[in-house]
């Protein structure tokens, strides 16, 4: 495997015609400035830029400093734990860090460079996402799209590793509208039900074109919740199990000892008592899905985190059996 030369070293040695290097780039990216200035995330700020090592068009998502503390230490902690964890989640499927370097108090990343996202594709109603389209995404799984039709998972800063025996984690993760009814209710100790829930979110949005589960604030999103697929209780929620008759995909296979007892959602910390509503079938708002495509739906949007499948699960269901030839070859098309 060739060595690529690594542009943290270009801007570390400095001297003229490194700053020169440096400038172009910036010029490259002014001229989709206002494109990116809608990107900015709450964290960095996103740019398209040409590596003039290699003439390859990356994603450079520069840093913002945070904290006193954390511009003391020189680097976001947010970006080292993305850094970390990317630099050991290597899949074709999972966006790659080609690059890491500091220029004065600022660190940026680099990216392999997606040509949009999977929001924009939904979006575009000139775009036909036929069935094949919806499977091979569901395949390949979330977040950014190239040219190519290849899917990707990118954007790791809230990201954390998994498994701790007594860790306990936030309940304010996830965009609200792909927020599972437990994180909702204010569990701070759940496993990855709350991926595989938003992951039946997207899936639903694939196939509606338009958000789900588009709550104004918790309250209301746990109300449509409820409404689509009815109201837990007590009962239906509680289970009982030892420590290692879980399946592991749901709280971990290390799972904290207090889990051995019955959990039932009134003893979430934030839960309040809702109208029991009956739910809805899923096939009388999915009217052109197929009957594997709602049983994949219905397991990846159980109200109960237990329930829901895992991502192997998940593949080995009906719904993934035959077809499509994975990946696609080619973008979406779009409508004459």
């Amino acid at each position: 495997m060739r060595r690529r030369t690594s542009i943290l070293r270009e801007y570390d040695t400095g001297g003229k015609k490194i700053l020169k290097r440096r400038t172009q780039i910036l010029d490259d990216l002014r001229e989709r400035r206002k494109f990116w200035e809608q990107k900015e995330e709450a964290f960095a700020t996103v740019f398209k830029a040409r590596d003039s090592l290699n003439d390859t068009i990356v994603a450079v998502k520069k840093i913002k400093l945070g904290s006193r503390a954390e511009a003391k230490d020189g680097i976001n902690r947010t970006a080292l734990r993305e850094i970390k964890l990317l630099q050991e989640l290597k899949h074709p499927n999972i966006i790659n860090l080609m690059d890491v370097f500091g220029h004065k108090s600022n660190v940026s990343l680099v990216f392999d460079f997606m040509d949009t996202d999977l929001e924009v594709i939904i979006k575009d109603t000139s775009i036909v996402l036929t069935p094949a389209n919806v499977k091979a995404y569901m395949l390949m799984t979330l977040q950014g799209l190239d040219s190519n039709g290849v899917l990707k998972l990118g954007d790791f800063g809230l990201a954390k590793f998994f498994g701790s025996p007594n860790r306990i984690y936030t309940h304010q993760v996830v965009t609200r509208w792909y927020r599972c009814p437990e994180l909702l209710f204010g569990a701070r100790m759940y496993g990855t039900g709350v991926d595989m829930w938003a992951l039946g979110c997207i899936l639903a949005e694939l196939l509606l074109r338009v958000p789900f589960l588009s709550g104004e604030s918790d309250l209301d999103q746990l109300t449509r919740i409820f409404q689509v697929l009815g109201t837990p209780t007590e009962e239906s929620w509680t289970v009982r199990y030892s420590l290692y008759s879980l399946t592991p995909h749901a709280l971990g296979a290390t799972s904290p000892p207090f889990l051995k007892d019955s959990i039932g959602v009134t003893s979430l910390p934030d839960f309040i008592q809702f109208k029991q509503f009956p739910g809805t079938p899923l096939r009388h708002i999915f009217t052109a899905a197929s009957d594997d495509l709602l049983e994949l739906l219905g397991s990846l949007l159980a109200i109960v985190p237990l329930h829901r499948c895992s991502c192997q699960q998940a593949l080995k269901m009906p719904y993934f059996r035959w077809g499509p030839s994975y990946p696609l070859h080619s973008s979406p098309s779009y409508r004459n």
